[in-house]
């Protein structure tokens, strides 16, 4: 307990480790494996808050700083896959508010591709996305509340 006030724990550089091979491990994934991960089915791996905002990350960060991940010209599949990726990293029970942040940009930057495939397919991922941002905002404000029991318990 003192060490916790004093200084830093002596597991930051492993947590640190594991923070990186969790992120080079994402940034070589496609979206199936992405989905399959945060689905928990990846034994290698287990799903933790890190991992779902590397996830989100990948999805919203530019290739080359000339285009994102998503663009016009894709396959419809493939965007379907990213959509739904989005709303199983919100539903997931280790959604953190970075993840949530992260979702929020996803959702402004691929604004046109949404609606523009809404339209097309006759979808409702715009719907779908503000619901599992309000779900994920649910889950995040029960830890928070869940948090502050346990620190008036101690």
């Amino acid at each position: 307990m003192i060490s916790k006030i004093f200084g830093r724990n002596k597991k930051e550089p492993e947590q640190n480790s594991e923070l990186a091979a969790i992120e080079s491990k994402i940034a070589k994934m496609n979206l199936s494996e992405m989905t399959i991960f945060v689905k928990e089915k990846l034994e290698d791996f287990q799903v933790c808050e890190e991992g779902l905002v590397a996830v989100m990350k990948r999805l919203i960060s530019s290739i080359n700083d000339e285009r994102y991940y998503l663009n016009e010209s894709d396959d419809d599949s493939k965007l379907k896959k990213a959509f739904d990726l989005v709303v199983l990293v919100a539903k997931h029970k280790k959604v953190t508010l970075r993840a949530m942040e992260l979702m929020a940009t996803f959702q402004n930057q691929y604004e046109k591709l949404i609606n523009d495939y809404d339209k097309k397919y006759k979808e409702i991922y715009s719907t779908r996305l503000e619901k599992a941002i309000e779900s994920a905002m649910a889950t995040v404000e029960a830890k928070v509340a869940l948090q502050n029991k346990m620190n008036l318990l101690e």
